[in-house]
């Protein structure tokens, strides 16, 4: 009996190890629990999925420092951040940066807006860069102390780091702010869902 409980308890423990650092999958897609940026590891706080009125377009995980299910903690975190985004449909560069500008403008005030334009427009021109996003595409948004917003495509850098952890808290407002771009997806990356 004792072997028996012995067995069940390593069986259980190790069940549990594995949950912990599953990947999590949204539309066929996979995140891992933890990513690293700039030497640190970052955990997944959520995943989610874009739709787009019945379009499935991309599928999104938010890696943060530490879990949480509240959008201002998660934005004003210290330290490196992640946003990965793997397309489920092919987009082209305009309707990309249409949808990242509009996320940002409508979750950003007039005068915050006019701080961050040429990082904006810097963000603009680095995604026209792209031409076409093709579908299983891979776009990073990482935010590194000191360095600002580093963005690849499909591990791929698409122009140059654009500073401000304010310029990557506008880049969260697209998804986390208080007129997301799909509630359902930031409910995900809350991992309230």
């Amino acid at each position: 009996m004792k072997k028996w409980a012995t067995a069940a308890l390593s069986v259980a423990v190790l069940t549990a190890s594995m949950a912990a650092h599953a990947a999590r999958e949204v539309a066929g897609v996979q995140f891992e629990d933890q990513v690293t940026i700039a030497d640190q590891p970052l955990q997944l706080n959520g995943v989610g999925l874009r739709v787009k009125m019945i379009i499935k377009v991309y599928a999104m995980g938010l890696y943060t420092p530490r879990r949480d299910t509240s959008p201002a903690n998660l934005m004003n975190q210290v330290g490196p951040k992640s946003i990965r985004i793997v397309m489920l449909r092919d987009v082209s560069a305009n309707q990309l940066v249409e949808g990242l500008i509009t996320g940002i403008t409508d979750n950003t005030s007039t005068a915050e807006m006019t701080t961050l334009r040429a990082r904006v427009d810097e963000l603009e021109a680095a995604m026209m860069q792209v031409g076409e996003v093709r579908r299983g595409s891979v776009i990073q948004l990482d935010y590194v102390p000191m360095q600002g917003t580093r963005i690849t495509v499909s591990g791929k850098p698409m122009g140059r780091n654009i500073a401000g952890d304010d310029f990557y808290r506008a880049l969260l407002r697209i998804w986390l702010g208080d007129r997301p771009s799909d509630k359902d997806l930031k409910r995900g990356l809350l991992g309230t869902s």
